[in-house]
Formats: C-alpha cells, sequence, structure tokens
C-alpha cells in the first residue's frame, strides 16, 4: 500500500486518507488511480459514484462464452448498476431520449465506461438477409480486442431481449470483425431487472453477453417529494400566470 501511495501525487493520497476508511477499498481504488492515471476529480468521481462496490457486478454469462483469460477480464470491466445521472434525466424516458443523451455527453459515458473504450457509432446499420437491422451504440475496447455492442432498454429486462443481443453479435461478427479480434462482447444496459430472469435468459446464448442495470436522476426523499407540488400542479399555475400577464 505505501508503495502504491508514493506513486500517486499527494492531491490524490489526501482523498484517498480522508474519504476512504476501509483497507482493502483504499488499496484498491489506489491501484486503479496508478493504473489508468487519473486525475484528483475523476478519483473523487470514481469514489462518489461508488465505483469499487459497483465494479465486476454486472451479470453475464461470459465464463461459459469466452476464454478463462478474456472472461476475468471482460466480466470485471463491467458494472452494475451504472451511473447516468449526468444525463440529467429523471422519470419515464425512451430509448432515443437515453441514447440522445449519452452522445451529448459522451465523454461523461466514456469516463463511466471505464478505461479502453472506444466509441465507434450510434444506430450503425447491419444487413442480414436483406434486412436492415440498427445498433444503438457500438464500441472497441482496447484491452479486450473486441467490439462491444450496447443495447438501451427505458424499462425492465426481458428475455427477448438477450436473443436480439445473440444476433446482433452474430451480425457484427460477421460484418465487422477481422482476423485478429475476439469475438464480440453485448451489454444490455437497462432500467431494472429480475436475477432470476436475467439468468435463464443467458443459460442459453451462445455469445457473450452482459446485463446491467443504469440509474438517472437520484429520487428525492419521501418527505421532500410530497412536500413539492405535483407537475399537473406547477403546470396549472403556469397557464394561470400566462393569462393574468
Amino acid at each position: 500500500m505505501q508503495r502504491l501511495l508514493h506513486n500517486l501525487p499527494w492531491g490524490q493520497n489526501i482523498v484517498l486518507l480522508e474519504r476512504v476508511k476501509r483497507p482493502k477499498e483504499r488499496e484498491w481504488y489506489a491501484r486503479e488511480a496508478v493504473k489508468h492515471g487519473w486525475s484528483r476529480d475523476v478519483l473523487v468521481h470514481q469514489l462518489e459514484s461508488g465505483l469499487y462496490e459497483r465494479q465486476g457486478k454486472a451479470l453475464t454469462n461470459f465464463p461459459r462464452t469466452l476464454p478463462p483469460e478474456q472472461s476475468d477480464l471482460a466480466r470485471e470491466l463491467l458494472k452494475d448498476p451504472y451511473d447516468l445521472e449526468f444525463l440529467g434525466l429523471g422519470g419515464d424516458v425512451d430509448e432515443r431520449v437515453l441514447e440522445g443523451g449519452i452522445l451529448e455527453r459522451l465523454q461523461k459515458f466514456l469516463l463511466e465506461l471505464g478505461t479502453g473504450f472506444a466509441f465507434v457509432g450510434r444506430q450503425v446499420r447491419l444487413v442480414v438477409g436483406g434486412e436492415e437491422y440498427f445498433v444503438d451504440l457500438l464500441f472497441y475496447h482496447c484491452r479486450l480486442r473486441c467490439f462491444v455492442v450496447v443495447e438501451l432498454k427505458a424499462g425492465a429486462f426481458k428475455p427477448e431481449h438477450a436473443g436480439k443481443m445473440n444476433f446482433y453479435l452474430a451480425a457484427v461478427d460477421a460484418a465487422m470483425r477481422h482476423a485478429e479480434d475476439r469475438p464480440s462482447i453485448g451489454m444490455i444496459l437497462c432500467r431494472s431487472k429480475n436475477r432470476v430472469v436475467v439468468e435463464y435468459s443467458l443459460h442459453g446464448t451462445g455469445k457473450p453477453i452482459g446485463v446491467a442495470s443504469y440509474t438517472l436522476a437520484k429520487e428525492l426523499p419521501g418527505d421532500l417529494k410530497r412536500a413539492l407540488p405535483a407537475p399537473e400542479e406547477i403546470e396549472r399555475a403556469v397557464r394561470a400566470e400566462d393569462l393574468s400577464g
């Protein structure tokens, strides 16, 4: 631990000593900061987002569908939940709004994804059997040396999402994968998920897929939420003000 701290600037050392009480957790953050060259601001962001508790927590079928060395690294890179609060979205949003928000704040999304992700494109067109299909977001991971297909779901995970992702991965591998690339990996980001449903859905798939949830704007405490006027009341008040003006 002392060697790790010696490799970090004094500001990062102070942050770790003041904000992280558990030695094992502090060592993990120090190791990641050294490995990825995090600035003080990035380190603070990772602490505030609880990265230590989220890293490697996505549900996957990687141990069954990837070689051991790739499986361990891929599983370590995925987290659950993903913190998308920076999008400034709340309540019910559809996939297009979510996707648009991510593209507008791509740098922050890449920071949340983690080191090694390179953005390839949005709504990437695939032609299979003369029909067009579009992948929400496509990335390439430099350490895994493979494409990463990301599908965004505004609601809860459903079994058919795994089947669709399995199809997309086969299509991406056929159309875009080079000889030196490893098999593409799929990540389904959904608003919520049932662990048992995810495990059953991934059990029969032949392609490597991970499923994780995401959080948007944090919910207000119950007392404060009850004290605030409902959206309908605010709208009525605004209309009344407009009429009186």
